[in-house]
């Protein structure tokens, strides 16, 4: 299972009530955070999910609402005890965006690992024991759009290890440790499972008008967490003026790639009341929720038959 939490909704700038837009994920105790903008170590301290088992960190972009906490975070990352590599994603230029923030955080007592994304990287990333898959959105600067994906293997297939003369106090080994040698041969899990099982999805976009690519990038995920900037239909200018979406456009954005749920977040400062225009968005994707500061949710495998 995978426990995800929107540890705030705000675009732009942090907002009474309102925190700056960034998501956290769990995985066996594990942790990647997506964007780190000011005062995203409040909200986490708040959640309680702690800071030393944070292994990966991911930046849509380098606009200040998604990454000025950083130099904060990594300090207090330190002070929680780690030692062990950090994993940074993001845009071509994260190594020189973060050398310069850190600046004023010169002793950590943790190496960091630089990720920079180019276009079109065929394979996921494998780090922290995460699969993230990233995406052009279509902004004012280079921004990417994550995909998180929990892999699920095949079921133990008892005709293939009969057909294998494998004996029967072997499979719970081959299972568990991945091989095994018998008779002077190598059996591999592989050999003996079925077909790869669905598994766990979770999509975050923000900062991006709803291009086409998008919708085959999220297609089908559990849950997709998707900027709505603005409520009203009628800013749909001044949403593609600024490269943002409207709660509509989200709305669609999910319906087309038939995505299970979506989490609204990334609000305008302007939009008080985002509760006012769900209506809007639940009109064309019922299943459209509105993001909250410290929102979680704890995705399980999808039960089978």
């Amino acid at each position: 299972m995978l426990d995800v939490c929107l540890l705030g909704t705000g675009g732009m700038m942090p907002m009474p009530g309102r925190f700056l837009t960034a998501m956290l994920v769990r995985l066996n105790g594990r942790l990647l955070l997506i964007d780190c903008g000011e005062g995203t170590q409040v909200t986490m301290k708040m959640l309680g999910w702690g800071f030393k088992a944070i292994d990966v960190l991911c930046f849509t972009h380098f606009h200040a609402d998604h990454i000025s906490g950083l130099p904060g975070l990594l300090l207090t990352i330190g002070n929680a005890g780690r030692t062990e590599p950090l994993t940074l994603i993001g845009p071509p230029g994260l190594k020189t965006i973060v050398e310069g923030l850190t600046r004023i955080a010169p002793e950590l007592p943790f190496p960091m690992e630089y990720i920079e994304l180019e276009k079109d990287t065929p394979n996921p990333i494998e780090a922290g024991g995460f699969s993230v898959s990233h995406c052009p959105a279509d902004h004012m600067v280079k921004c990417f759009a994550y995909r998180i994906d929990l892999k699920r293997k095949g079921k133990f297939d008892i005709q293939k290890a009969e057909k294998l003369h494998l004996p029967k106090p072997l499979w719970g080994k081959l299972q568990k440790e991945g091989s095994v040698e018998h008779e002077g041969k190598t059996y591999t899990a592989d050999m003996v499972l079925g077909d790869e099982r669905k598994g766990i999805s979770v999509a975050y976009c923000t900062d991006s008008r709803p291009v086409a690519r998008l919708k085959k990038f999220v297609e089908g995920v559990q849950l997709f967490i998707c900027e709505g900037m603005y409520g009203e239909d009628e800013k749909k200018a001044k949403a593609k003026e600024n490269k943002h979406m409207l709660f509509s456009e989200a709305a669609t954005l999910a319906k087309d790639a038939d995505v299970e749920r979506l989490w609204l977040t990334h609000f305008s400062p302007s939009l008080n009341e985002p509760t006012e225009f769900l209506p809007v968005a639940k009109a064309i994707f019922p299943h459209t929720e509105l993001g909250g500061e410290r929102k979680c949710i704890t995705i399980e495998f999808p039960k089978e038959g």
